[in-house]
């Protein structure tokens, strides 16, 4: 059985959730969600992706969305439905968010867990990844073991 660590922004799609269950073909995997609420800190980079990417609305409202500790219940549900479709579709699912450092948490996970690979599913951060501080860059260079970074799609 493959385990992979999942690192999460947001409720997984169908489309999503037939991507990553699909990548091994036939072998079973066991999943190792982590979802990432969103933060205070994070609002102008968000803001500056919108506008990247042509979403000037979006950037318009990031201040009406919630963040801090006002997201850890949308992060809770986006994470149980996560689980759910994954079960559903056949492979293993457990989970937690993500409440200090996002590194931190996936290196314990996958040192605790032998991970075999993490996927970061994420929506495109350009500004991050330009100067490679996007998730999946950064776990490229701590968690030992291959790190993809696939973009989520929306629904």
């Amino acid at each position: 059985m493959i385990t992979t660590v999942l690192m999460i922004e947001k409720p997984l799609a169908p489309v999503d959730v037939q991507l990553v269950t699909t990548l091994h073909a036939d072998e079973p995997v066991s999943f190792v969600v982590l979802m990432q609420p969103r933060g205070d800190q994070e609002r102008l980079l968000r803001a500056l992706d919108d506008v990247a990417l042509g979403e000037l609305r979006s950037a318009a409202h990031e201040d009406e969305v919630p963040e801090g500790n006002q997201a850890l219940a949308p992060a809770a549900q986006a994470l149980e439905h996560s689980l759910r479709e994954l079960r559903r579709a056949g492979a293993q699912a457990v989970g937690e968010i993500v409440e200090d450092h996002p590194l931190v948490l996936l290196r314990s996970v996958v040192e605790k867990t032998n991970a075999d690979e993490v996927i970061v599913l994420t929506a495109p951060h350009l500004v991050e990844e330009f100067f490679h501080r996007d998730w999946a860059s950064r776990a490229r260079h701590s968690v030992g073991v291959p790190v993809l970074k696939l973009y989520a799609h929306n629904e």
